[in-house]
């Protein structure tokens, strides 16, 4: 088991369970807006999904440990961080009006490049393991 993988996936699993219910009771309260709702609830969906999935590459590292395997937990925490964290900062932005949304805006997909790729990755370390 690859314990920073480990470690770095609890931390993302039990980040999004907080976020979600702020998300379900705190956020709501602060803004009735659909689309900024949707797009926090987006990051931490996301955030949930690849917290699973870097699990799955620490779980399995031992038994898989190769660059490929290694790059995709790389890749899992990198997008995370820019996918769903560029979320939460757009919407703390969008909710105080402010113009930077257009600065931090083009990290999201960038984020979401880092996640497909992670998933490449985690498609090459198991089919070709040693």
């Amino acid at each position: 088991m690859h314990k920073s993988y480990l470690v770095a996936a609890v931390f993302f699993g039990f980040l999004s369970v907080g976020l979600g219910a702020f998300g379900a009771h705190g956020l709501e309260k602060i803004t009735a807006d659909e689309k900024i709702l949707h797009s926090f609830q987006t990051g931490v969906q996301y955030q949930m999904y690849h917290a699973l999935a870097l699990l799955a590459v620490a779980i399995i590292y031992d038994k898989i440990s190769n660059p490929w395997m290694k790059w995709a937990g790389i890749l899992f925490v990198t997008g995370i961080i820019l996918f769903s964290g560029s979320l939460y900062l757009l919407t703390a932005l969008n909710i105080s009006g402010s113009s930077m949304v257009r600065i931090v805006g083009p990290i999201t997909p960038v984020g979401g490049i880092f996640l497909m790729t992670g998933w490449l990755c985690f498609l090459a370390g198991v089919v070709r393991k040693k």
